[in-house]
C-alpha cells in the first residue's frame, strides 16, 4: 500500500520521571532523535507545565516529532510523522525510548496520505502540472 507518510504512535511506559519534567531535557532528547534519523529540523516549540509535564514539537521538513509527558505516571506519548522514504523514524523511536529509559516502547504504525485511485509510488512533492492532474483525479473520502 503506497502512502505519502508514515505515522508512528509511540507509548513510553516506565520512563525515568525526572527526565520527563523539564522542557529543556525533553527538547534536547527530541532534537537529538531528529538528528539521529537524519531529519531536517525547521523549528521547535516546547512548554513546561506547572507542577510538571512537558508538551513539545520538533517541526521537521519531513513533518514532525511531538511529545506529551506525564512524569507522575512515568509515561510519555510520542508521535513521529515522516514523509518520503529517506527518514528512518524507527531510529528516532529507539533513541527516544533509550534516553527516557523506557525498556519496552509500544509502537503503532499508520500509513498517512493514501490517495484514492492512485496506483504506484507516491512522491511527497509534486510539480504544479502534476498537482493539477492529481486534483482532477482525486475523489473525496470521509471517515466517520
Amino acid at each position: 500500500m503506497q502512502a505519502l507518510g508514515k505515522h508512528l504512535l509511540v507509548e513510553l511506559h516506565g520512563c525515568n520521571p525526572e527526565l520527563l519534567k523539564k522542557a529543556e531535557v525533553v527538547k534536547e532528547i527530541l532534537v537529538c532523535a531528529a538528528n539521529a534519523c537524519k531529519a531536517t529540523i525547521v523549528d521547535t516549540s516546547f512548554h513546561e507545565f506547572n507542577p510538571f509535564g512537558v508538551s513539545g514539537v520538533v517541526v521537521i521538513a519531513e513533518s514532525h516529532i511531538s511529545i506529551h509527558t506525564w512524569p507522575e505516571y512515568r509515561y510519555a506519548a510520542v508521535d513521529i510523522f515522516t514523509c518520503g522514504d529517506v527518514i528512518k523514524p524507527d531510529v528516532a523511536v529507539e533513541y527516544i525510548a533509550t534516553r527516557f529509559q523506557c525498556k519496552k516502547p509500544s509502537v503503532v504504525e499508520m500509513r498517512r496520505g493514501i490517495i484514492p485511485g492512485h496506483h504506484g509510488k507516491l512522491t511527497h512533492k509534486l510539480s504544479s502540472s502534476m498537482e493539477k492532474a492529481a486534483d482532477a483525479d482525486q475523489e473525496l473520502s470521509l471517515v466517520h
